[in-house]
C-alpha cells in the first residue's frame, strides 16, 4: 500500500462534483493510544476523543450521500488488551450508544451491528439490538459497527452454516458461488466497500473485512483518529475520485490500445 498523493484543495469539490462517490467507506480507527500518550493522558482519553470523530464523520458521510460506513471498533483481537481498557471500551460503547441514538435518527441513519454476540456483555448486546430496532426505519447511511469482530471467524462461520445446508439437502455444493457466500456474512446485503480508509499511517488490513475488500481502494493517512476530520474525509474522497478502477481489467483507453495492437 503506497501513500497516496494528496489532492490540492481546489480539487475537492471539483472531484465530488464530477466523480461517482464510494456506495461503502470502511475505516480501520486507529491512532486513539498514541493520541492520548503525545498528550499524557491515559489511553481511555484517547478512545473518548476517538468517540467523538466518529459521530462527526458519521454525520459527514449521511450528509454526503454515502450508502454505508463501517467502522473498525472492537476487534476480536482486541480481547488480549489489559482489563481495564477493555472496560473503559465497553462503557464508551455505552455511552456512545444512548448519546448518539437522537443524532442517528435526525439524519436518518440506520445501525447495524456486525460481528460475534458471544463475549459481549447482556446489557451491551440489548443496546445494541435497540438501536438496531430503533432505527431499523431509516433508510439513509447504514452505520455498521464492526464490534468483537474478525474477518477470518467471518469466513469460517459461513463456511459452517453453508455446510450443514449441503448436509441437510438444502443446497447442494455445486450451488455455492461468491454470491452465496458474501450472502451468509455478517455484511450480507451491503455493497462491498469500494474504499478503505485506514488513520494513523499502519499499512495493514488487521483482519478486517477480508472477503469484502477484494476491490477496494486504500487511503492511509498520517492522521491519528481523534485528529480525523471532515477535511481528511474529503481528501479521502478526492483520492478515490482519482483512482482507475478496472477490477483485473483494462481502463477504456488501455483496452482500445489493445484491440489496435492485437486487432485479430
Amino acid at each position: 500500500m503506497n501513500q497516496p498523493t494528496t489532492p490540492t484543495s481546489a480539487s475537492l469539490a471539483d472531484s465530488q462534483a464530477h466523480h461517482p462517490l464510494p456506495k461503502h467507506i470502511a475505516i480501520i480507527m486507529d491512532g486513539n493510544g498514541r493520541w492520548a500518550k503525545a498528550r499524557g493522558l491515559m489511553r481511555e482519553f484517547g478512545h473518548k476523543a476517538g468517540s467523538k470523530t466518529v459521530r462527526e464523520i458519521t454525520t459527514a458521510c449521511a450528509k454526503r450521500g454515502i450508502a454505508a460506513l463501517t467502522l473498525y471498533s472492537f476487534s476480536s483481537e482486541n480481547w488480549k488488551r489489559p482489563p481495564e481498557e477493555v472496560d473503559a471500551l465497553m462503557q464508551l460503547l455505552r455511552e456512545h450508544l444512548r448519546g448518539e441514538l437522537p443524532t442517528m435518527l435526525a439524519n436518518n441513519i440506520r445501525f447495524r451491528r456486525v460481528g460475534q454476540r458471544d463475549g459481549l456483555h447482556a446489557d451491551v448486546l440489548e443496546l445494541l439490538d435497540d438501536t438496531e430496532r430503533t432505527t431499523a426505519h431509516c433508510d439513509g447511511l447504514t452505520l455498521c459497527l464492526a464490534l468483537n469482530y474478525g474477518a477470518r471467524a467471518e469466513i469460517v462461520q459461513a463456511c459452517k452454516v453453508m455446510a450443514q445446508q449441503v448436509k441437510s439437502g438444502a443446497i447442494v455444493a455445486d450451488a455455492i458461488n461468491e454470491k452465496s457466500i458474501s450472502d451468509h456474512l455478517y455484511t450480507a446485503g451491503l455493497p462491498d466497500p469500494d474504499l478503505l480508509i485506514r488513520t494513523a499511517g499502519e499499512m495493514r488490513v488487521s483482519n478486517f473485512l477480508l472477503w469484502q475488500i477484494s476491490y477496494a481502494e486504500f487511503h492511509v493517512t498520517q492522521t491519528l483518529w481523534p485528529d480525523f476530520c471532515e477535511r481528511d474525509l474529503d481528501l479521502a474522497l478526492a483520492d478515490f475520485a482519482h483512482r482507475r478502477r478496472t477490477y483485473g481489467g483494462l481502463s477504456d483507453g488501455a483496452a482500445k490500445q489493445a484491440l489496435a495492437a492485437n486487432p485479430g
